[in-house]
Protein backbone atom coordinates (compact mmCIF):
# COMPACT_ATOMS: atom_id res chain seq x y z
CA UNK A 1 0.00 0.00 0.00
CA UNK A 2 1.32 3.46 -0.91
CA UNK A 3 0.10 5.00 2.35
CA UNK A 4 1.78 2.34 4.50
CA UNK A 5 5.08 2.72 2.60
CA UNK A 6 5.06 6.48 3.07
CA UNK A 7 4.19 6.29 6.76
CA UNK A 8 7.00 3.82 7.36
CA UNK A 9 9.36 6.33 5.79
CA UNK A 10 8.10 8.98 8.20
CA UNK A 11 7.05 11.49 5.57
CA UNK A 12 3.62 12.59 6.80
CA UNK A 13 3.70 16.35 6.25
CA UNK A 14 1.38 19.30 6.97
CA UNK A 15 -1.87 17.30 6.92
CA UNK A 16 -1.12 15.60 3.58
CA UNK A 17 0.83 12.56 2.39
CA UNK A 18 4.17 13.40 0.77
CA UNK A 19 4.31 12.02 -2.77
CA UNK A 20 6.72 11.93 -5.66
CA UNK A 21 6.36 13.27 -9.18
CA UNK A 22 4.64 10.10 -10.42
CA UNK A 23 1.83 10.42 -7.91
CA UNK A 24 -1.24 12.64 -7.88
CA UNK A 25 -3.02 13.91 -4.77
CA UNK A 26 -6.75 14.47 -5.28
CA UNK A 27 -8.53 16.56 -2.66
CA UNK A 28 -12.32 16.50 -2.82
CA UNK A 29 -15.52 17.75 -1.23
CA UNK A 30 -19.23 17.18 -1.76
CA UNK A 31 -22.50 18.50 -0.35
CA UNK A 32 -20.90 21.29 1.66
CA UNK A 33 -24.28 23.08 1.53
CA UNK A 34 -23.16 26.65 2.23
CA UNK A 35 -21.50 25.64 5.51
CA UNK A 36 -19.14 28.59 5.29
CA UNK A 37 -18.67 28.77 9.05
CA UNK A 38 -18.04 25.79 11.36
CA UNK A 39 -21.22 23.94 12.30
CA UNK A 40 -22.84 23.64 15.74
CA UNK A 41 -20.31 20.92 16.67
CA UNK A 42 -17.41 23.21 15.65
CA UNK A 43 -16.53 21.09 12.61
CA UNK A 44 -15.98 22.31 9.07
CA UNK A 45 -15.62 25.87 7.86
CA UNK A 46 -14.28 26.93 4.50
CA UNK A 47 -11.37 28.97 5.91
CA UNK A 48 -10.19 25.88 7.79
CA UNK A 49 -10.58 23.85 4.61
CA UNK A 50 -8.32 26.32 2.82
CA UNK A 51 -5.62 25.72 5.43
CA UNK A 52 -5.64 22.01 4.62
CA UNK A 53 -5.69 22.55 0.86
CA UNK A 54 -2.83 25.04 1.02
CA UNK A 55 -0.74 22.77 3.25
CA UNK A 56 -1.10 19.87 0.82
CA UNK A 57 -0.25 22.05 -2.17
CA UNK A 58 2.80 23.39 -0.37
CA UNK A 59 4.50 19.98 -0.29
CA UNK A 60 3.11 18.16 -3.36
CA UNK A 61 3.68 18.92 -7.02
CA UNK A 62 0.52 17.33 -8.41
CA UNK A 63 -2.69 18.33 -6.59
CA UNK A 64 -6.22 18.30 -8.02
CA UNK A 65 -9.04 19.94 -6.01
CA UNK A 66 -12.57 18.74 -6.93
CA UNK A 67 -16.10 19.47 -5.73
CA UNK A 68 -18.90 16.97 -6.43
CA UNK A 69 -21.86 19.34 -6.20
CA UNK A 70 -24.38 20.84 -3.77
CA UNK A 71 -21.90 23.46 -2.63
CA UNK A 72 -24.89 25.70 -1.91
CA UNK A 73 -28.17 25.77 0.03
CA UNK A 74 -28.46 25.17 3.74
CA UNK A 75 -27.31 28.29 5.57
CA UNK A 76 -28.09 32.00 5.53
CA UNK A 77 -25.08 32.63 3.32
CA UNK A 78 -27.05 31.17 0.42
CA UNK A 79 -30.44 32.52 1.54
CA UNK A 80 -29.11 36.08 1.70
CA UNK A 81 -26.50 36.13 -1.05
CA UNK A 82 -27.66 33.51 -3.59
CA UNK A 83 -24.39 31.62 -4.06
CA UNK A 84 -22.06 34.60 -4.38
CA UNK A 85 -20.20 33.80 -1.15
CA UNK A 86 -19.70 30.13 -2.03
CA UNK A 87 -18.43 31.05 -5.51
CA UNK A 88 -15.95 33.62 -4.25
CA UNK A 89 -14.65 31.42 -1.47
CA UNK A 90 -14.26 28.34 -3.70
CA UNK A 91 -12.40 30.49 -6.21
CA UNK A 92 -10.14 31.60 -3.36
CA UNK A 93 -9.43 27.95 -2.52
CA UNK A 94 -8.50 27.34 -6.14
CA UNK A 95 -10.86 24.52 -7.05
CA UNK A 96 -9.77 22.86 -10.29
CA UNK A 97 -13.04 21.07 -11.15
CA UNK A 98 -16.64 21.68 -10.03
CA UNK A 99 -19.81 19.85 -11.00
CA UNK A 100 -23.49 20.56 -10.44
CA UNK A 101 -25.62 19.14 -7.65
CA UNK A 102 -29.39 19.36 -7.59
CA UNK A 103 -29.40 22.31 -5.18
CA UNK A 104 -27.34 24.44 -7.53
CA UNK A 105 -30.65 24.80 -9.42
CA UNK A 106 -32.66 26.09 -6.44
CA UNK A 107 -32.81 29.70 -7.62
CA UNK A 108 -33.42 28.79 -11.27
CA UNK A 109 -31.10 28.47 -14.24
CA UNK A 110 -30.74 32.19 -14.95
CA UNK A 111 -29.36 32.78 -11.45
CA UNK A 112 -27.25 29.61 -11.69
CA UNK A 113 -25.73 30.70 -14.99
CA UNK A 114 -24.97 34.15 -13.61
CA UNK A 115 -23.06 32.68 -10.67
CA UNK A 116 -21.27 29.95 -12.60
CA UNK A 117 -19.95 32.34 -15.25
CA UNK A 118 -17.73 33.56 -12.44
CA UNK A 119 -16.51 30.09 -11.38
CA UNK A 120 -12.79 29.74 -12.04
CA UNK A 121 -12.77 25.93 -11.94
CA UNK A 122 -13.40 23.79 -14.99
CA UNK A 123 -17.16 23.15 -15.16
CA UNK A 124 -18.11 19.63 -16.19
CA UNK A 125 -21.33 17.80 -17.01
CA UNK A 126 -21.27 14.62 -19.09
CA UNK A 127 -24.92 13.56 -19.05
CA UNK A 128 -26.89 16.82 -19.18
CA UNK A 129 -27.76 18.22 -22.60
CA UNK A 130 -28.10 21.95 -21.85
CA UNK A 131 -28.51 23.30 -25.36
CA UNK A 132 -31.04 26.11 -25.55
CA UNK A 133 -30.97 26.78 -21.80
CA UNK A 134 -29.19 29.57 -19.87
CA UNK A 135 -26.44 27.02 -19.11
CA UNK A 136 -25.70 26.40 -22.79
CA UNK A 137 -21.92 26.30 -23.46
CA UNK A 138 -20.98 26.75 -19.79
CA UNK A 139 -20.03 23.10 -19.25
CA UNK A 140 -17.70 20.64 -20.96
CA UNK A 141 -18.43 16.88 -21.08
CA UNK A 142 -14.95 15.97 -19.83
CA UNK A 143 -11.45 17.29 -19.26
CA UNK A 144 -7.99 15.77 -19.52
CA UNK A 145 -5.33 16.61 -16.93
CA UNK A 146 -1.67 15.87 -17.68
CA UNK A 147 1.03 15.13 -15.10
CA UNK A 148 4.44 14.41 -16.62
CA UNK A 149 4.03 11.40 -18.88
CA UNK A 150 0.60 10.51 -17.49
CA UNK A 151 -2.86 11.81 -18.34
CA UNK A 152 -6.15 11.57 -16.43
CA UNK A 153 -9.61 11.99 -17.92
CA UNK A 154 -12.35 13.41 -15.68
CA UNK A 155 -16.09 13.07 -16.38
CA UNK A 156 -19.10 14.37 -14.41
CA UNK A 157 -22.40 12.59 -13.85
CA UNK A 158 -25.62 14.11 -12.56
CA UNK A 159 -28.94 12.75 -11.34
CA UNK A 160 -32.18 12.83 -13.29
CA UNK A 161 -33.75 16.24 -12.56
CA UNK A 162 -37.28 14.76 -12.68
CA UNK A 163 -38.58 14.34 -9.16
CA UNK A 164 -35.58 15.99 -7.52
CA UNK A 165 -35.30 19.47 -9.08
CA UNK A 166 -38.39 21.64 -9.44
CA UNK A 167 -39.54 21.40 -13.07
CA UNK A 168 -39.44 25.17 -13.60
CA UNK A 169 -35.83 25.31 -12.36
CA UNK A 170 -34.57 22.67 -14.79
CA UNK A 171 -36.75 23.39 -17.80
CA UNK A 172 -35.01 22.37 -21.01
CA UNK A 173 -32.35 20.17 -19.41
CA UNK A 174 -32.24 16.79 -21.16
CA UNK A 175 -31.03 13.98 -18.92
CA UNK A 176 -28.89 11.28 -20.53
CA UNK A 177 -28.64 7.91 -18.78
CA UNK A 178 -25.75 8.21 -16.34
CA UNK A 179 -24.30 4.74 -16.87
CA UNK A 180 -24.56 4.87 -20.67
CA UNK A 181 -23.01 8.35 -20.79
CA UNK A 182 -20.26 7.37 -18.37
CA UNK A 183 -19.28 4.19 -20.19
CA UNK A 184 -19.32 5.84 -23.62
CA UNK A 185 -17.25 8.81 -22.50
CA UNK A 186 -14.80 6.72 -20.46
CA UNK A 187 -14.31 4.40 -23.46
CA UNK A 188 -13.59 7.43 -25.66
CA UNK A 189 -11.08 8.79 -23.15
CA UNK A 190 -9.26 5.47 -22.80
CA UNK A 191 -9.27 4.39 -26.45
CA UNK A 192 -9.33 7.61 -28.48
CA UNK A 193 -7.65 10.11 -26.15
CA UNK A 194 -5.36 7.41 -24.70
CA UNK A 195 -5.60 8.60 -21.10
CA UNK A 196 -4.05 6.43 -18.39
CA UNK A 197 -7.00 6.68 -16.01
CA UNK A 198 -10.56 7.94 -15.76
CA UNK A 199 -12.16 9.63 -12.76
CA UNK A 200 -15.94 9.93 -12.54
CA UNK A 201 -17.10 12.83 -10.35
CA UNK A 202 -20.74 12.20 -9.56
CA UNK A 203 -23.80 13.66 -7.89
CA UNK A 204 -26.05 10.61 -8.05
CA UNK A 205 -25.76 9.08 -4.57
CA UNK A 206 -23.79 6.17 -3.13
CA UNK A 207 -26.45 3.43 -3.19
CA UNK A 208 -29.92 2.58 -4.47
CA UNK A 209 -31.81 4.64 -1.86
CA UNK A 210 -32.07 7.52 -4.33
CA UNK A 211 -34.40 6.26 -7.09
CA UNK A 212 -34.66 6.36 -10.02
CA UNK A 213 -31.12 7.57 -10.76
CA UNK A 214 -28.47 4.82 -10.86
CA UNK A 215 -26.07 5.03 -7.94
CA UNK A 216 -22.29 5.11 -7.60
CA UNK A 217 -22.35 1.40 -6.78
CA UNK A 218 -24.46 0.70 -9.90
CA UNK A 219 -22.05 2.79 -11.96
CA UNK A 220 -18.97 1.03 -10.58
CA UNK A 221 -20.41 -2.45 -11.21
CA UNK A 222 -21.42 -1.57 -14.79
CA UNK A 223 -18.20 0.22 -15.73
CA UNK A 224 -15.21 -1.02 -17.70
CA UNK A 225 -12.94 2.01 -18.05
CA UNK A 226 -13.52 4.01 -14.85
CA UNK A 227 -10.81 3.80 -12.20
CA UNK A 228 -12.14 6.05 -9.47
CA UNK A 229 -15.53 7.48 -8.43
CA UNK A 230 -15.73 10.67 -6.35
CA UNK A 231 -19.35 10.91 -5.27
CA UNK A 232 -21.95 13.17 -3.73
CA UNK A 233 -25.70 13.64 -3.12
CA UNK A 234 -26.37 10.91 -0.54
CA UNK A 235 -24.21 12.53 2.20
CA UNK A 236 -22.45 9.19 2.74
CA UNK A 237 -19.33 9.30 4.90
CA UNK A 238 -16.90 6.73 3.49
CA UNK A 239 -14.05 6.55 5.98
CA UNK A 240 -11.66 3.65 5.30
CA UNK A 241 -10.50 3.75 8.93
CA UNK A 242 -13.99 3.10 10.25
CA UNK A 243 -15.04 -0.53 10.82
CA UNK A 244 -18.55 0.54 9.79
CA UNK A 245 -17.46 2.16 6.53
CA UNK A 246 -19.62 1.41 3.48
CA UNK A 247 -18.02 -0.66 0.75
CA UNK A 248 -15.49 1.49 -1.10
CA UNK A 249 -13.76 -1.07 -3.33
CA UNK A 250 -16.17 -2.35 -6.00
CA UNK A 251 -15.47 -4.95 -8.70
CA UNK A 252 -16.45 -3.68 -12.15
CA UNK A 253 -17.74 -5.43 -15.27
CA UNK A 254 -14.27 -6.68 -16.30
CA UNK A 255 -13.07 -7.74 -12.86
CA UNK A 256 -11.04 -4.65 -12.00
CA UNK A 257 -11.46 -2.74 -8.73
CA UNK A 258 -13.02 0.73 -8.65
CA UNK A 259 -12.48 2.99 -5.61
CA UNK A 260 -15.71 4.76 -4.55
CA UNK A 261 -15.35 7.77 -2.25
CA UNK A 262 -17.54 10.38 -0.56
CA UNK A 263 -16.94 12.76 2.35
CA UNK A 264 -20.37 13.02 4.02
CA UNK A 265 -21.68 16.57 4.08
CA UNK A 266 -21.26 20.10 5.44
CA UNK A 267 -17.50 20.16 4.84
CA UNK A 268 -16.63 18.31 8.03
CA UNK A 269 -14.06 16.28 6.08
CA UNK A 270 -11.75 16.80 3.13
CA UNK A 271 -11.15 13.67 1.09
CA UNK A 272 -7.58 12.86 0.11
CA UNK A 273 -6.75 10.28 -2.55
CA UNK A 274 -3.17 9.45 -3.49
CA UNK A 275 -2.96 7.95 -6.98
CA UNK A 276 0.11 6.13 -8.29
CA UNK A 277 -0.02 7.38 -11.87
CA UNK A 278 1.81 4.50 -13.63
CA UNK A 279 -0.49 1.85 -12.09
CA UNK A 280 -3.58 3.98 -11.26
CA UNK A 281 -3.66 2.29 -7.84
CA UNK A 282 -4.83 4.59 -5.07
CA UNK A 283 -5.08 5.10 -1.33
CA UNK A 284 -7.80 7.13 0.32
CA UNK A 285 -8.49 8.79 3.65
CA UNK A 286 -10.55 11.57 5.21
CA UNK A 287 -8.97 14.64 6.78
CA UNK A 288 -10.99 16.20 9.60
CA UNK A 289 -11.67 19.92 9.29
CA UNK A 290 -11.58 21.22 12.85
CA UNK A 291 -10.23 23.86 15.24
CA UNK A 292 -6.63 22.64 15.10
CA UNK A 293 -6.39 24.66 11.87
CA UNK A 294 -7.58 27.98 13.32
CA UNK A 295 -4.14 29.43 13.97
CA UNK A 296 -3.28 29.26 10.26
CA UNK A 297 -6.36 30.96 8.74
CA UNK A 298 -5.53 32.86 5.54
CA UNK A 299 -6.16 36.58 6.13
CA UNK A 300 -6.84 37.39 2.49
CA UNK A 301 -9.50 34.68 2.28
CA UNK A 302 -11.00 35.84 5.57
CA UNK A 303 -11.24 39.37 4.20
CA UNK A 304 -13.39 38.12 1.27
CA UNK A 305 -15.86 36.63 3.74
CA UNK A 306 -15.97 39.52 6.20
CA UNK A 307 -18.47 41.83 4.37
CA UNK A 308 -21.09 39.06 4.27
CA UNK A 309 -20.98 38.07 7.94
CA UNK A 310 -22.95 41.00 9.38
CA UNK A 311 -26.26 40.04 7.73
CA UNK A 312 -25.90 36.44 8.80
CA UNK A 313 -24.97 37.30 12.38
CA UNK A 314 -27.89 39.74 12.72
CA UNK A 315 -30.47 37.10 11.85
CA UNK A 316 -28.75 34.40 13.88
CA UNK A 317 -28.94 36.70 16.90
CA UNK A 318 -32.59 37.80 16.54
CA UNK A 319 -34.46 35.87 19.24
CA UNK A 320 -38.08 34.90 18.52
CA UNK A 321 -38.89 32.23 21.14
CA UNK A 322 -37.70 29.42 23.40
CA UNK A 323 -37.66 25.60 23.42
CA UNK A 324 -37.69 23.47 26.56
CA UNK A 325 -35.41 20.83 24.98
CA UNK A 326 -32.99 20.30 22.13
CA UNK A 327 -34.42 19.02 18.84
CA UNK A 328 -31.68 17.42 16.72
CA UNK A 329 -31.92 17.55 12.94
CA UNK A 330 -32.29 13.77 12.63
CA UNK A 331 -34.82 13.34 15.43
CA UNK A 332 -38.47 12.33 15.14
CA UNK A 333 -39.10 15.03 17.76
CA UNK A 334 -38.23 17.82 15.33
CA UNK A 335 -39.86 16.11 12.34
CA UNK A 336 -43.12 15.59 14.25
CA UNK A 337 -43.14 19.14 15.58
CA UNK A 338 -42.73 20.64 12.11
CA UNK A 339 -45.50 18.37 10.76
CA UNK A 340 -47.88 19.35 13.58
CA UNK A 341 -47.19 23.08 13.17
CA UNK A 342 -47.78 22.73 9.43
CA UNK A 343 -51.17 21.11 10.14
CA UNK A 344 -52.20 23.86 12.55
CA UNK A 345 -51.07 26.69 10.28
CA UNK A 346 -52.32 24.95 7.14
CA UNK A 347 -55.85 24.76 8.52
CA UNK A 348 -55.94 28.53 8.32
CA UNK A 349 -55.72 28.31 4.53
CA UNK A 350 -59.33 27.09 4.45
CA UNK A 351 -60.93 27.55 7.89
CA UNK A 352 -64.30 26.17 6.79
CA UNK A 353 -62.88 22.85 5.58
CA UNK A 354 -61.74 19.77 7.45
CA UNK A 355 -58.05 18.92 7.04
CA UNK A 356 -56.98 15.31 7.55
CA UNK A 357 -53.20 15.42 7.82
CA UNK A 358 -49.95 17.15 6.95
CA UNK A 359 -46.89 15.70 5.22
CA UNK A 360 -43.33 17.05 5.23
CA UNK A 361 -40.18 15.42 3.84
CA UNK A 362 -37.17 14.82 6.08
CA UNK A 363 -34.91 16.34 3.45
CA UNK A 364 -36.66 19.68 3.82
CA UNK A 365 -35.33 20.07 7.39
CA UNK A 366 -31.66 21.05 7.26
CA UNK A 367 -30.61 21.68 10.87
CA UNK A 368 -31.71 21.08 14.44
CA UNK A 369 -32.60 23.53 17.21
CA UNK A 370 -30.92 23.94 20.60
CA UNK A 371 -32.59 24.01 23.98
CA UNK A 372 -33.34 27.60 25.01
CA UNK A 373 -33.54 30.60 22.74
CA UNK A 374 -34.68 30.15 19.12
CA UNK A 375 -33.52 32.76 16.63
CA UNK A 376 -34.95 33.83 13.30
CA UNK A 377 -31.76 32.76 11.58
CA UNK A 378 -31.98 29.25 13.02
CA UNK A 379 -35.49 28.74 11.62
CA UNK A 380 -34.50 30.18 8.24
CA UNK A 381 -31.55 27.77 8.18
CA UNK A 382 -33.67 24.84 9.35
CA UNK A 383 -36.20 25.41 6.55
CA UNK A 384 -34.13 27.15 3.85
CA UNK A 385 -36.07 26.27 0.72
CA UNK A 386 -38.48 28.43 -1.25
CA UNK A 387 -41.46 26.25 -0.29
CA UNK A 388 -45.01 27.40 0.46
CA UNK A 389 -47.78 25.59 2.31
CA UNK A 390 -50.54 24.21 0.11
CA UNK A 391 -53.86 22.53 0.79
CA UNK A 392 -54.29 19.51 -1.46
CA UNK A 393 -57.37 17.44 -2.25
CA UNK A 394 -56.17 13.91 -2.94
CA UNK A 395 -57.85 10.57 -3.55
CA UNK A 396 -57.01 7.87 -1.01
CA UNK A 397 -55.41 5.61 -3.62
CA UNK A 398 -52.93 8.38 -4.49
CA UNK A 399 -52.29 9.08 -0.81
CA UNK A 400 -51.42 5.40 -0.38
CA UNK A 401 -48.96 5.79 -3.26
CA UNK A 402 -47.35 8.77 -1.55
CA UNK A 403 -46.91 6.82 1.68
CA UNK A 404 -45.26 3.99 -0.25
CA UNK A 405 -42.70 6.47 -1.57
CA UNK A 406 -42.07 7.78 1.95
CA UNK A 407 -41.85 4.26 3.39
CA UNK A 408 -39.24 3.29 0.77
CA UNK A 409 -36.89 6.00 2.00
CA UNK A 410 -37.42 5.29 5.68
CA UNK A 411 -40.37 7.54 6.49
CA UNK A 412 -41.13 11.25 6.45
CA UNK A 413 -43.07 13.61 8.68
CA UNK A 414 -46.81 13.06 9.24
CA UNK A 415 -49.04 15.00 11.63
CA UNK A 416 -50.30 13.37 14.82
CA UNK A 417 -53.48 11.31 14.91
CA UNK A 418 -53.44 10.06 11.32
CA UNK A 419 -53.17 6.29 10.75
CA UNK A 420 -51.67 5.88 7.30
CA UNK A 421 -52.25 2.10 7.38
CA UNK A 422 -56.04 2.56 7.24
CA UNK A 423 -56.45 4.89 4.28
CA UNK A 424 -59.68 4.42 2.29
CA UNK A 425 -58.62 4.26 -1.40
CA UNK A 426 -61.92 5.76 -2.56
CA UNK A 427 -62.15 8.64 -0.10
CA UNK A 428 -61.05 12.22 -0.86
CA UNK A 429 -58.48 13.49 1.67
CA UNK A 430 -57.40 17.04 2.42
CA UNK A 431 -53.66 17.24 2.92
CA UNK A 432 -51.42 20.11 4.05
CA UNK A 433 -47.98 19.86 2.49
CA UNK A 434 -45.45 22.04 0.64
CA UNK A 435 -45.73 22.96 -3.02
CA UNK A 436 -42.43 21.21 -3.82
CA UNK A 437 -43.92 17.86 -2.79
CA UNK A 438 -47.34 18.63 -4.29
CA UNK A 439 -45.59 19.22 -7.62
CA UNK A 440 -43.84 15.83 -7.45
CA UNK A 441 -40.58 16.83 -5.79
CA UNK A 442 -38.59 14.24 -3.82
CA UNK A 443 -40.18 11.59 -6.07
CA UNK A 444 -43.68 12.26 -4.67
CA UNK A 445 -45.33 11.78 -8.06
CA UNK A 446 -48.60 10.46 -6.52
CA UNK A 447 -49.25 13.90 -5.03
CA UNK A 448 -49.35 15.44 -8.52
CA UNK A 449 -52.69 13.68 -9.06
CA UNK A 450 -54.32 15.91 -6.44
CA UNK A 451 -55.82 19.38 -6.72
CA UNK A 452 -54.27 22.36 -4.94
CA UNK A 453 -57.12 24.38 -3.42
CA UNK A 454 -55.17 26.93 -1.37
CA UNK A 455 -51.60 28.23 -1.03
CA UNK A 456 -49.89 30.32 1.63
CA UNK A 457 -48.38 33.69 0.76
CA UNK A 458 -45.53 33.05 3.19
CA UNK A 459 -42.75 30.51 2.73
CA UNK A 460 -42.58 27.61 5.18
CA UNK A 461 -39.86 29.22 7.30
CA UNK A 462 -41.99 32.37 7.57
CA UNK A 463 -45.01 30.27 8.59
CA UNK A 464 -42.93 28.60 11.30
CA UNK A 465 -41.56 31.94 12.54
CA UNK A 466 -45.11 33.32 12.69
CA UNK A 467 -46.22 30.33 14.77
CA UNK A 468 -43.32 30.72 17.22
CA UNK A 469 -43.87 34.47 17.63
CA UNK A 470 -47.57 33.80 18.33
CA UNK A 471 -46.54 31.83 21.43
CA UNK A 472 -45.67 35.24 22.95
CA UNK A 473 -42.33 34.15 24.43
CA UNK A 474 -43.82 31.18 26.25
CA UNK A 475 -41.35 28.30 26.32
CA UNK A 476 -42.50 25.75 23.75
CA UNK A 477 -42.87 22.31 25.29
CA UNK A 478 -43.19 19.46 22.82
CA UNK A 479 -42.72 15.81 23.74
CA UNK A 480 -43.83 13.59 20.83
CA UNK A 481 -40.63 11.84 19.73
CA UNK A 482 -42.11 8.61 18.37
CA UNK A 483 -41.95 7.77 14.64
CA UNK A 484 -45.34 8.07 12.94
CA UNK A 485 -44.75 5.83 9.93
Amino acid sequence: MILERLLLCGVLMAGGIAVDAEELVILHTNDTHSQIEPNDRDLGGILRRKVLVDSVRAVHDNVLLIDAGDAVQGTLYFTLYGGEVERKMMNALGYDIQILGNHEFDNGMEALAEQWRGVNAERLSTNYDMRGTPLDSLFAPYTIKRYGNSSIGVIALNLDPKGMIADKNAEGIVYLDAIEAANATAWHLKHNEHVDGVIAVTHIGYDTSNPPTPSDIDLAVASKNIDLIIGGHSHTTIDPKSPKAPVFHVVNAVGDTVLVTQTGSRGQYLGEIVVDLPSMKSDYRLLTVDRRLDDRIDRDAASILEPYKAGVERLMGERIGRLDKEMSSSSDLLLNWVADVMLEMGRRLSPDSNVDLSIVNKGGIRRGLPKGDITMGQIMTMLPFDNHLVLLELKGSDLIGAFKVMEHRGGDGVSAGFDWRNIDPERLYRVVTIDYLANGGDYMEPLTHGKITARSDEKLDEVMIKYIVEQKNKTIKYNDNKPRM
